[in-house]
């Protein structure tokens, strides 16, 4: 096995890096610290946290790519590699990828949803739903088929359970050390709901969260739990990998925008003068061009030379993935005005205090007042900006790979399934199900990031304080 690291999963990787460093700078601040529990004291950003844990775990776990050496080989010999790149999340799904149909299938169904032209034994032509290749293959008999569901969705959800006790278990056994607890004291604590932060609401919301992953997965080994799209591929795989996508536009393009807010909303709030009124030009200008036609003609261009240069990449994988990386940077490129001016706002009203103006003063450098007076005092609109930002951004790419101008069309993305649920809608019999599922897991999402967003804002606002 050869280890593939993607633009895009680099970028992704040093991120949680960087999150990492970032919590362990906050755990020794017992300032920050206290107001980062404030927001988790809330039962609604506890849980959205929670599945916000979720979608980034799959987004990661989608983000270890690999190609597999090929098999057969002579030994001594230069070891050759498949041309595909498969992920650790590809890996995982590898059955249920690998169970295509031939067309149209609906959720749970054994036959096929259209129906096609066949010969029986005397030589008549008839239209019949033809029997799925892998959903309820092991069935003996079709009529079984609802209390197979039954038996399996019990098995699965015991399973998931037993899984769930076990983990949060171990997690309640570490906090109880942490505290100078025995595990009953705590346990009986977190089921009281009298615990430092709401455990109860985060143990149920993983259980259930669980319990729904295990039933889907399990499930999809023996059944097309959302069904199959027109060339009969697993809906449910689809949905799981477009989560990667969604994530990764939410998230990298906050890492792109948020270093030109940064210097330049401080800049043109600390400098004033020409400084000021340049980038007040800029951003003024920017925002007076429609986003959509911007984006648009921008990602148009990068397509066509992207299209020129094949010889750029050695997989469509990596071709798909510039193309996320370059949709990424056109994101983040015009998107940061509106927390450029906000910094510019704040800028200009700290500088005016009085210990910015002792250190100006003192002969203080401008580098020294802006990392040690206005960068931690600008850094609540920042997180509160990066968070609401992130839903936003979730739904572009959806708007912008159904308008045809997203992401690569051979990558997994919600938008690029929404695309092509646009014509099955109108079909008779309607297939509904794609979009279905790209709606359901884009929501939840949205909605999550949304709540917690909705907390941050009320906790680090000094306005709300």
């Amino acid at each position: 096995m050869m280890w593939v690291w993607l633009w895009t999963d680099i970028m992704v990787w040093g991120l949680v890096v960087a999150l990492g460093l970032w919590g362990w700078t906050i755990s020794r601040s017992p300032q920050v610290k206290a107001q980062w529990l404030a927001i988790f004291r809330s039962k609604i950003a506890m849980a959205s946290a929670i599945i916000l844990l979720f979608y980034l775990s799959i987004a990661l776990l989608d983000s270890l790519h690999f190609r597999l050496a090929l098999p057969n080989q002579t030994p001594g010999q230069e070891r050759q590699y498949a041309g595909q790149t498969t992920s650790a999340l590809d890996w995982v799904f590898n059955e249920i990828r690998s169970q295509t149909e031939r067309t149209y299938s609906a959720p749970f169904a054994l036959k096929e949803h259209s129906t096609s032209i066949v010969k029986d034994e005397d030589g008549r032509v008839l239209q019949q739903h033809l029997d799925l290749v892998h959903a309820g293959a092991h069935l003996a008999d079709p009529s079984q088929r609802g209390a197979d569901i039954t038996q399996k969705s019990v098995f699965a959800l015991a399973l998931a359970l037993t899984i769930s006790g076990l983990l949060i278990s171990l997690h309640l056994a570490w906090r109880a050390r942490a505290l100078g607890r025995r595990f009953g004291e705590q346990a009986g604590l977190v089921l009281k709901g009298q615990a430092d932060l709401p455990w109860r609401t985060a143990y149920l919301t993983f259980s259930l969260a669980l319990m729904l992953l295990v039933w889907l997965y399990y499930l999809g080994h023996y059944y097309h739990v959302l069904g199959t799209d027109k060339v009969g591929g697993d809906v449910l795989y689809q949905s799981f990998k477009s989560v990667r996508t969604g994530v990764l536009i939410g998230v990298l393009t906050t890492l792109v925008m948020l270093p030109l807010a940064l210097i330049l909303g401080i800049s043109a709030g600390l400098f004033r003068g020409w400084v000021d009124d340049m980038i007040q030009y800029l951003y003024t200008t920017l925002n007076s061009i429609p986003g959509i036609l911007l984006i648009a003609a921008s990602v148009l261009v990068m397509q066509t030379i992207i299209t020129n240069n094949p010889q750029w990449f050695e997989t469509a994988t990596e071709r798909a993935d510039f193309r996320l990386l370059v949709l990424v940077l056109i994101l983040g490129l015009t998107s940061w005005t509106s927390l450029c001016r906000l910094l510019r706002a704040e800028t200009l009203k700290i500088s005016q205090v009085e210990y910015v103006t002792a250190a100006r003063a003192f002969g203080v450098s401008r580098f020294k007042i802006i990392t040690r007076h206005i960068l931690p005092n600008v850094m609540h609109i920042v997180l509160i900006a990066v968070v609401l930002d992130f839903s936003a951004l979730v739904l572009a790419e959806a708007v912008l790979s159904y308008v045809g101008v997203g992401v690569d069309p051979t990558m997994h993305s919600w938008g690029n399934m929404i695309n092509q649920a646009r014509l099955e809608m109108a079909r008779e019999p309607m297939v509904w199900w794609s979009l279905f599922s790209a709606f359901v897991f884009m929501f939840i999402l949205v909605l999550a990031a949304n709540l917690f967003s909705d907390r941050v804002q009320r906790v680090l606002d000094p306005k709300n304080n």
